[in-house]
Order: structure tokens, then C-alpha cells, then sequence
């Protein structure tokens, strides 16, 4: 029996041997981060994700920055993909809801030559003033079209950690905007390692974190190892969704099928290292096992999700868990919690 046959007959064996034994059983969050599609979704392509027994998306309309110090904002361009676009929006949410799939419309920046937006500073008071009014214009047009298309969770923005520290009146200025025109749940994606600095959580209605912690130096790390890993991580999320009396819900969370794939999760490079499929399962399960049933936990959703499928992916040691040992473990995760749910 070759590797990859024993890896996916240990996921089968742990499933039906696997019971939450956990207090919390309320429906969760079970997303999936859809890439753009450069077309219309169809609805063949949303079926597999139902396969998986996903109840949420998340539709990503990105806009563009030339730089971390210069303040345009560049959206809802004809030229960018249609699934990053209002009209695709639209488009994808008619769909998904005739399918009963909620959606979480979660706006994001990107900086040219890939530069983090955890860094996005501007060098003089006129320009923080320029960027403001860009980002203020491009979330509200978003927040608008939320609420035109009654989306379940709005997200005010992704891993901003330099623009929210610095300008904060600003973002707690334009939440209040935000509830003037869309009236569902309100989050914020902040980075793993800076999310208790965000200074606006008690405006919002979940903590939203993009869950990329380390959790272990090992190239294949065991299930034990990962719980180890996981145990500060968990302590701390806990205290401060207390602290906050809000749930923390994973905006964005995954592993690459990659050599030491816990040690650097939000590394994103392509590197060139042979596909490592136990890594990443292991990784998947253990959140699964450590997190998911926790009460101040909402849910989260799966970083990333490709329409067309995982055949046309060649980097195999990429995030995506499509046709990889990691989709079964979703597939049926997410059917045993939500068979679970059924039964209360």
C-alpha cells in the first residue's frame, strides 16, 4: 500500500471514529475563500463546494495600490477579473444563494510586486488624508452593494495593521458609516500575530483573524506535535474573545502541502519543494480537532478555493486542497458537524 493510499485510509479511519464531545454544537461557519473566476460562476463549479458541505463563501473584490506609500486606490475596473468586479459579485452571490450558500464579501488591497499591506504607511498628512478617502470610497461602494444583495458578513478590510494603528479615528468613523447602509455582521481581517492591537474590535461583531500561526518546526508534524503548537494560540484567543465578549471567527486559515508546512504557514512563495501531502492534512486536522468546537469560535474559512478545480493547478505544493488527500478531510468533517447540528 503506497503512502498517499495509507494517508487517506488513516483520514477515513479517524472520521468514523470521531465524535465532538465539545459543549458547542450551534451551526458553524464552514467557508471556503473562492479565487475570482475571469468569467461568470457557473453553477457546476458551486456544486463542488457543496460536495465539501461548505454553508459559506467568501467573495474577494480586490483593488490595487501602486505602493505602501502612495495613497490611489485602483477597483471595480472592466479589465480586472469578473469575479472581483460588482458585476460578478452579483453575479456569483444570485447564484450561490440559489443554492443556500451565504456569503462574507470581504474587500482586500493589493500592493504592486506583492508588497504587505501590513505596511501601507503614507509619509505626510495630506496623503493619509487622500488614502482615506480612497479606502473610505471603495469600502462603502462594497458595503452598499452588500447590502443590495442582503450578503450574511461584511469584512471592513484585510491585514491593514500600519494604516488601522495609525489612523484609527478613521476606521471607528467609517464603521459608523458602514452601519448607516449595511445592516449584517461586521468583521475586520487582521494577521495572526497582531490582532489583540486592533483598537476597534468592540465596534465590530466578530474578531476576525487570518490564522496563519506557527505551529511546529517539524517537516511532517504530528497530530501531537500540532496540538502542542496550538495550545498558546488557543489560550490566548480565548481569553481576549472573553475579554471582548465577541467570537473570534477565521477569515482566512490553511497550510500548504509543503515541507514544514506549520512552522511558516503564511508563507506564500513558489518555492520549488516537492508536494507534501501528509503536512498539510495533519496541519487541517489539527485545527479541526484543537479549535473548531471551541464556544468562542464561529468558524472560518479555507484559504483558497479555485472554480475551476485543482487541474489546472501545477504548484501542487500550493495552499489549495483540491484533489489532495486534505479535500477529503474537509468533506467530511464538515458532514460530521453538520449531521451533528441536525440532530439537536
Amino acid at each position: 500500500m503506497n503512502r498517499l493510499l495509507l494517508l487517506i485510509t488513516g483520514i477515513t479511519l479517524f472520521f468514523l471514529g470521531c465524535k465532538s464531545d465539545d459543549v458547542s454544537h450551534e451551526k458553524k461557519i464552514h467557508g471556503v475563500s473562492l479565487v475570482a473566476s475571469k468569467d461568470s460562476l457557473a453553477i457546476t463549479e458551486v456544486k463542488e463546494i457543496i460536495k465539501v458541505h461548505a454553508n459559506y463563501v467568501s467573495l474577494m473584490p480586490f483593488a490595487f495600490m501602486k505602493d505602501i506609500n502612495h495613497p490611489k486606490i485602483i477597483y471595480n475596473q472592466e479589465k480586472q477579473w469578473f469575479g472581483e468586479t460588482s458585476v460578478g459579485i452579483s453575479q456569483h452571490k444570485e447564484l450561490l444563494d440559489s443554492l443556500h450558500i451565504q456569503v462574507m464579501l470581504k474587500p482586500q488591497l493589493w500592493v504592486w510586486n506583492g508588497l504587505f499591506t501590513g505596511d501601507i504607511v503614507m509619509t505626510n498628512e495630506a496623503d493619509w488624508i487622500a488614502l482615506e478617502q480612497q479606502y473610505e470610497n471603495y469600502i462603502l461602494d462594497f458595503a452598499s452593494l452588500a447590502s443590495q444583495l442582503n450578503i450574511a458578513i461584511f469584512c471592513i478590510g484585510t491585514e491593514l495593521h500600519q494604516f488601522v494603528v495609525n489612523r484609527p479615528d478613521f476606521f471607528k468613523r467609517l464603521i459608523k458609516k458602514i452601519r448607516t447602509i449595511y445592516h449584517g455582521k461586521l468583521t475586520y481581517a487582521e494577521n495572526w500575530d497582531v490582532y489583540q492591537e486592533v483598537p476597534f474590535w468592540n465596534e465590530l461583531d466578530y474578531i476576525g483573524i487570518d490564522a496563519y500561526f506557527p505551529l511546529s518546526e517539524n517537516k511532517t508534524p504530528s497530530l501531537t506535535d500540532l496540538k502542542s503548537g496550538w495550545e498558546v494560540h488557543k489560550e490566548a484567543m480565548k481569553n481576549f474573545a472573553a475579554k471582548k465578549r465577541k467570537q473570534v471567527v477565521f477569515t482566512e486559515y490553511g497550510y500548504r502541502s509543503i515541507d514544514f508546512s506549520g512552522k511558516e504557514p503564511w508563507k506564500h512563495d513558489r518555492s520549488k519543494l516537492l508536494a507534501n501531502y501528509e503536512a498539510q492534512t495533519n496541519c487541517l486536522l489539527s485545527l479541526y480537532q484543537n479549535i473548531w468546537d471551541e464556544p468562542w469560535f464561529a468558524g472560518g474559512f479555507l484559504w483558497k478555493w479555485f472554480p475551476q478545480g485543482g487541474n489546472h493547478i501545477s504548484e501542487q505544493n500550493r495552499f489549495t486542497i483540491q484533489e489532495k488527500p486534505s479535500q477529503t478531510v474537509l468533506e467530511r468533517f464538515f458532514e460530521q458537524r453538520n449531521n451533528e447540528v441536525m440532530k439537536k
